[in-house]
């Protein structure tokens, strides 16, 4: 009866040597993870402010940070007891949603729309045009938007006038703001959302589409059969990390465009404009600290708790 061959003994390597092995790849990485360490997971030690009565020093942050005495969660409970809580919560999570739902549809639409394009020459000129708004800051944006509302000299109110109607004050008129604000964030990122779809769509296999016209499927059934299946992960993968978001907001968008206008605050207010002007009227660095990492941490939670969801559903199309 033949031996059994002698199976070889494979020596396991230490921490240091698979680093050592692995040197080339680390050294690529290396400037991306040092800048990440500075400028990131440094930094998030100071949220040990929202902790506390914070009191600034002139003999510098840290200094200031460790004499400043310990409150615990005296400022998370302050914002949660304050008048503007429950509006900016309101505003934040419903204007996200509305986003994340709007945002959702009509990138895949479009980004579908134009995968199904042949002429190349016109899809370059809707991929320019849908793109063209995503580069301008809110800053000029914010000009343009005036350009057109202002209650002298904008252009809607000549047209108004011109009519026979009344001039409208916009920037004292709050129930248009939802329906401004809502249209502008998503023009504003629509082209850039769509491309994703776009690409993973151009990028499935065209021996799928000529299996279904073998089939005799028509062009919504090649949509419905093949391009809506292989975009799903990538689809669902976004979701998730736009889900993460919903306790933030566009600054430029929800402060710029209104143009801090004290009238419109109740619509226009957001967990970011909020904490922006909390540090700039009332200086307490204490509560805004606290509202950011409520935000942070909420947002975190609903990212692990919605890749946990479809990872349970649908493993390939979860973050992690």
């Amino acid at each position: 009866m033949a031996q059994n061959a002698a199976v070889p003994i494979v020596k396991k390597r230490n921490f240091f040597q698979r680093l050592w092995d692995n040197r080339v790849f680390l050294l690529m990485v290396a400037p991306g993870a040092i800048l990440l360490i500075i400028f990131f997971y440094i930094p998030v030690l100071a949220n040990v402010v929202a902790f506390q009565n914070f009191q600034y020093s002139d003999q510098g942050f840290i200094y200031s940070v460790l004499h400043s005495p310990w409150v615990g969660f005296q400022n998370f409970a302050f914002f949660f007891k304050s008048a503007d809580f429950w509006i900016v919560l309101r505003n934040t999570v419903g204007y996200n949603l509305t986003f994340l739902l709007l945002n959702f549809f009509f990138a895949i639409f479009f980004g579908i729309v134009m995968s199904q394009m042949r002429n190349q020459r016109l899809l370059k000129a809707y991929q320019t045009s849908m793109l063209f708004p995503y580069f301008l800051s809110w800053a000029i944006l914010a000009y343009f938007v005036y350009a057109f509302l202002s209650s002298d000299k904008g252009i809607l109110n000549h047209i108004i006038q011109s009519f026979g109607g009344t001039p409208i004050d916009f920037y004292n008129t709050p129930w248009v703001w939802p329906f401004i604000i809502i249209f502008l964030g998503v023009w504003k990122g629509i082209g850039y959302n769509s491309i994703l779809y776009f690409a993973t769509a151009m990028g499935i296999d065209p021996s799928y589409y000529d299996a279904a016209m073998m089939d005799g499927a028509n062009k919504w059934q090649q949509i419905k059969n093949v391009t809506l299946p292989h975009i799903l992960p990538v689809a669902t993968l976004m979701l998730i990390l736009n889900i993460g978001g919903i306790f933030r907001s566009d600054f430029g968008l929800f402060y710029l465009i209104p143009r801090s206008s004290g009238t419109l605050i109740n619509v226009t207010q957001t967990f970011d404009t909020y904490i922006y002007r909390a540090l700039t009227t009332t200086n307490d660095i204490g509560m805004s600290t606290a509202a950011g990492l409520m935000q942070s941490v909420v947002g975190a939670l609903l990212i692990i708790i919605c890749n946990w969801v479809v990872r349970r559903k649908q493993p390939e199309s979860a973050l992690f």
